[in-house]
């Protein structure tokens, strides 16, 4: 677990680092990315013990609480989870992992 913690605290400033590098005509959707991956995990952090469903996280985060953004979460939520990150207590619910 705390390799992981490491592991996505260096992917989050590597990212910082080469958003800062990029020329200002770069890619857009890279930082975004990163942004909505790092809001996400610092919402568990945050909150280790408790469990939230996509649309709640979005709430929570003060994101856009469409389907299409919502469903975009859930598959970030899956990645984190299949990375060891967070755990799947019920269908379409998670947590961080302990």
């Amino acid at each position: 677990m705390a390799e992981t913690e490491a592991r996505l605290a260096d992917l989050a400033t590597t990212a910082k680092v080469v958003a800062e590098l990029a020329p200002a005509g770069g890619d857009p959707d890279l930082p975004e990315t990163n942004t909505a991956y790092q809001a996400i995990v610092n919402a568990f952090n945050e909150h280790p013990g408790h469990v939230f469903r996509a649309r709640e996280l979005h709430e929570l985060l003060g994101m856009p609480t469409d389907e299409a953004s919502v469903n975009i979460t859930r598959s970030r939520l899956g990645r984190l989870t299949r990375q060891g990150f967070l755990t799947q207590p019920g269908r379409g619910r998670y947590q961080k992992r302990t």
